[in-house]
């Protein structure tokens, strides 16, 4: 109606008025009908996706620029204006033309920047909450892992071995209840050592403790002597990923596992504390983590930064009574890095069991593999033969034969030492001095103790034939002999080789510094080889080959052998044909050849017929020699000997049966007919 009024007060006909009328309307309708999509990157001031079907967009504004500028001077026919008018009136569509533009740029910077603001918002937020969620998922799946029953393979294993027919087969160990009390978090503040030889039983109580309380509260890691698979291992006792799963690093310039194996450890240590902040403030007692062969760490550079940071973490776990920290070890060196430091450290020491309890293990092994029982004559026998050791008195028991299995231990001990300590002798290459000074160290420590043991004896035999009987306090039990740490670096006049022998599992070296043999059958392989009749010889004959290689290494020497053989240089001067030139003339009488020859004649070698003396031995290798070993061993121990019983007859297919079962391959029932069992001696 205003656009009817508008037109007739210009007093345009009637037709010209309808035309106007028609265009404006559609004009305006193609205003409101037409949109266009704006596609906008919310992290780019300019979408590039504008640019596409830009010529198509610029025609059509242009267009409609032009058609608009066609009615504006349609309009303008029909009315009429002064020049100053339409100079004003196109300086201010000029300027509502640059408003716009500006104001559109405006607007656009606007919209992106609230646009990029806003995802910049959401993406840092969502990284916070992401950042957030994972640490505390890392310290739930940690914490998780002192849940009860969820602990490492080695336990699983165990409890298969030891849970069956409601564990009967176990025997119970004097140490075995200290365990259970440091397990149960009963002893707090202190951090333990556990140290004795490879076989005694260290491992298996430690995982008896654990499984009594299933597992609750406890991680085992296994030591390695690689610093990464020990890393690896200790994230695996932990639940710790050590961040390699943190998807955080897309919002930083670096990734959080970009360092070393132990840094890695003090980070997994780091998140530990923080979950046992939480669950001692819940259970009141520590956490318990058990390094299960710590021997295996090297003794090097970085083993020794690794035993650093574990002690330091122990004694700030303990003094806090966060986390109670029990290190098992084989060997001595450990707890030398440890005495340096240690200031809440309690060591435990596992030797060999007792007579008695030797014999009640024996007699529980044999229920186990063979639902027999054994005669306590024939254990005390079987202990008088191998001691006490655990691992050795369970391979006994699963063998049928038990005494032979008592010789073939104590063979393989002496084979294992002379394979790694055997002398060479003075036909020694000077290539291999340094074999040679190993093996003499060796021999010197071992005759020490052979002597020592020889001396007690001796002096129990005059004991004995003194007041007419056997003091049986001294004869129950093993006594090794055994020497100061500082007495046997002076005998084998080395102080570094006794390492290697502790690891060989050679000589053992216990928490009171003292040195002996690892085991009684290595103890009486010493005594075998040491009373070989050209041992004395071998071994000083090899001191002074690796005496004369170290002396060629050191000196240079100019050594006339003619002369040192007897023979005599004669130096002659001439004229040579009277032209006064002096001509000189070295001549020898006696040479070194003839006197060789004769002097061996003298004393009795042929020097034709191609004999050499026999070599020196540490042992007789041929076929049967080990059973003379066997008889002399039985004839120490006569007194107690006793035959082995007999088997029923009807019972060695139900015995062989059992041993094809799968209980040892190694195990072999030496039975003849009617049954009786045969025992080489």
């Amino acid at each position: 109606m205003r656009l009817g009024r508008s037109l007739a007060r210009l007093r345009l006909p009637v037709h010209t008025q309808l035309q106007v009328q028609l265009q404006l309307q559609l004009h305006w309708r193609r205003q409101f009908s037409v949109t266009s999509a704006n596609n906008i990157n919310p992290l780019m001031p300019i979408d590039p996706t504008d640019l596409i079907g830009k010529e198509e967009e610029d025609k059509e504004e242009a267009q409609k620029k032009e058609q608009k500028r066609k009615e504006k001077e349609e309009r303008d026919k029909y009315i009429y204006k002064t020049p100053i008018e339409r100079e004003n009136e196109e300086k201010q569509d000029k300027r509502e033309e640059n408003w716009n533009k500006i104001k559109g740029i405006f607007l656009r910077s606007f919209e992106t920047g609230i646009i990029t603001f806003t995802s910049l918002l959401i993406l840092g937020s969502s990284g916070i909450m992401y950042h957030k969620i994972y640490k505390k998922d890392v310290l739930d799946k940690i914490s998780s892992s002192f849940d009860e029953g969820d602990i490492t393979l080695q336990l699983q294993k165990h409890k298969i071995s030891t849970i069956d027919n409601e564990n009967k087969y176990w025997v119970e160990r004097e140490q075995q209840q200290l365990l259970d009390e440091i397990v149960k978090g009963q002893i707090q503040g202190r951090y333990f050592l556990i140290i004795g030889e490879k076989g005694t039983g260290k491992t298996s109580a430690i995982m008896e403790s654990i499984r009594r309380v299933n597992g609750k509260d406890c991680a085992i890691v296994d030591c390695s002597s690689d610093l990464e698979l020990f890393r690896l291992r200790v994230g695996a006792a932990l639940n710790f990923e050590f961040h390699e799963d943190y998807i955080g690093s897309l919002f930083s310039m670096r990734g959080p596992r970009d360092t070393t194996a132990l840094l890695d450890i003090e980070r997994a240590f780091t998140k530990l504390e923080e979950v046992a902040l939480k669950r001692v403030k819940k259970t009141k007692k520590p956490l318990i983590l058990v390094f299960n062969n710590a021997h295996l760490i090297q003794d090097d550079e970085q083993g020794k930064k690794l035993v650093e940071l574990l002690q330091q973490k122990a004694e700030s776990f303990s003094g806090s009574s966060l986390v109670t920290m029990i290190f098992n070890s084989d060997d001595y060196w450990l707890y030398e890095k440890f005495k340096k430091l240690g200031t809440r450290l309690e060591v435990l020491n596992f030797k060999d069991l007792t007579r008695m309890e030797a014999i009640n293990a024996l007699k529980v092994a044999r229920l186990k593999f063979f639902n027999t029982d054994i005669s306590d004559e024939e254990c005390s026998q079987i202990y008088d033969l191998i001691g006490g050791r655990p691992q050795h008195i369970n391979h006994v028991a699963a063998h049928w034969n038990t005494i032979k299995s008592c010789h073939d231990i104590i063979d393989k001990e002496k084979i294992w030492f002379l394979n790694q300590c055997g002398l060479l002798g003075e036909e020694m290459d000077d290539d291999v001095m340094d074999q040679g000074k190993f093996a003499a160290s060796a021999m010197l420590l071992m005759r020490e103790l052979v002597e020592m043991d020889r001396n007690r004896l001796k002096a129990l035999v005059e004991k004995t034939g003194k007041d007419g009987k056997v003091d049986s306090d001294s004869w129950r039990e093993h006594e090794l002999p055994e020497l100061p740490l500082w007495r046997a670096r002076q005998v084998m006049t080395r102080p570094d080789f006794i390492q290697s022998y502790d690891n060989l599992n050679i000589f053992t070296i216990d928490s009171y510094s003292k040195v002996r043999a690892d085991s009684v059958p290595m103890m009486r392989a010493f005594h075998e080889i040491a009373s070989q009749p050209d041992f004395d010889q071998l071994l000083a004959e090899t001191i002074t080959r690796v005496s004369d290689i170290e002396s060629l290494g050191r000196t240079r020497e100019l050594v006339m052998k003619d002369l040192m053989l007897g023979g005599k240089y004669k130096l002659e001067k001439k004229l040579a044909n009277g032209a006064g030139v002096e001509k000189s003339k070295l001549s020898m009488e006696g040479g070194s050849r003839d006197l060789f020859i004769t002097e061996r004649q003298n004393e009795g070698f042929d020097s034709d017929d191609g004999t050499e003396d026999s070599p020196l031995l540490l042992d007789e290798f041929y076929e049967g020699a080990h059973k003379k070993w066997w008889t002399k061993r039985m004839k120490s121990y006569k007194d107690t000997y006793v035959p082995a019983v007999p088997v029923d007859p009807g019972k060695v297919e139900e015995k062989q049966q059992q041993l094809n079962d799968g209980l040892d391959l190694s195990r072999v029932a030496d039975t003849k007919e009617g049954g009786e069992q045969i025992v080489d001696v």
